[in-house]
């Protein structure tokens, strides 16, 4: 019998996967193996329009939890690099983040949050309250800086169930690493500015779900309307907003069933009223 593997089999795990460390698989990964962080990519000019970047995000409440909807489309400078992009991620079983910014590695990002959150869990045998999740993410972010000077930044909207409030929350970012909790609605990314002007007349503090699906893709068919970047619903090719809600249920997407009708109704009120609907009088 060959013993030739023995040796090496043997030998193990190298010493630094051994020695107990923190719960935290990113600084694990950064003593390491820094090399495969997505904040050890450096580049020597301005990387703006050599990357696709993903806008918009939005993200309401409502009483059972939180809604969060992102536009498909990528941009590259003036181009349109991809109309199908997905920007709404489940970061655990109880939150939503959605990515803004340099497409690849907003994705790097997201896979090495929801990998720093199961990390967590398994070694402290609980899992992150909302807080602590909002907080490993805003270092997360902080790490990308010298990206970001370069135009590379990554501006996610992260959301979730808190189950020890009883209630959905938002938290938004900016390329620092500060992390600022939002009330009842935000949103991220170029269109922003159009879609928090929708949502200011749409949302309402006692909307259900249904009706904050709908405003979250209002706002995102405002936001297409005046900001290039955004891409609205593509009925002829069938892409629509992606639609996540997290409740105290866990994490949920709307079928593509259910965004096609919401769009589909928007798209067919907007043939009567193009600037939307009204906003209530009290």
């Amino acid at each position: 019998m060959s013993t030739s593997g023995a040796g090496s089999f043997g030998a193990g795990l190298p010493p630094a996967f051994l020695r107990a460390g923190s719960s935290s698989f990113s600084e694990f990964l950064s003593a390491v193996a820094p090399e495969l962080a997505p904040a050890s990519r450096t580049t020597v000019t301005d990387a703006t329009e050599l990357s696709p970047h993903g806008t918009t995000i939005v993200a309401c409440t409502f009483p059972g939890g939180v809604m969060v909807a992102g536009d498909r489309r990528a941009t590259m400078g003036h181009m349109i690099a991809q109309r199908d992009i997905q920007k709404v991620y489940a970061a655990d079983e109880f939150s939503l983040i959605g990515i803004a910014g340099a497409a690849g590695i907003a994705v790097e990002m997201v896979r090495l949050f929801q990998t720093e959150l199961e990390h967590y869990e398994k070694i402290e045998g609980a899992p992150l309250s909302l807080d602590g999740k909002a907080n490993r993410l805003a270092a997360m972010i902080r790490q990308n800086l010298g990206l970001a000077m370069q135009g590379l930044a990554v501006l996610p909207l992260f959301a979730g169930w808190d189950p020890a409030q009883g209630q959905g929350r938002i938290f938004s970012y900016d390329a620092t690493g500060g992390r600022y909790e939002e009330t009842a609605f935000h949103s991220v990314g170029s269109g922003s500015v159009f879609a928090r002007g929708s949502l200011k007349k749409l949302y309402s503090p006692g909307m259900d779900a249904h009706s904050c699906a709908t405003a979250v893709v209002q706002a995102l068919y405002d936001a297409a309307d005046d900001d290039s970047a955004t891409g609205g619903p593509d009925l002829t090719r069938r892409i629509f907003p992606i639609v996540m809600q997290a409740t105290e249920e866990g994490v949920s997407r709307l079928s593509e069933a259910e965004t096609s009708l919401i769009a589909a109704e928007v798209v067919q009120a907007r043939m009567e009223r193009p600037d939307g609907p009204a906003a209530g009088v009290i």
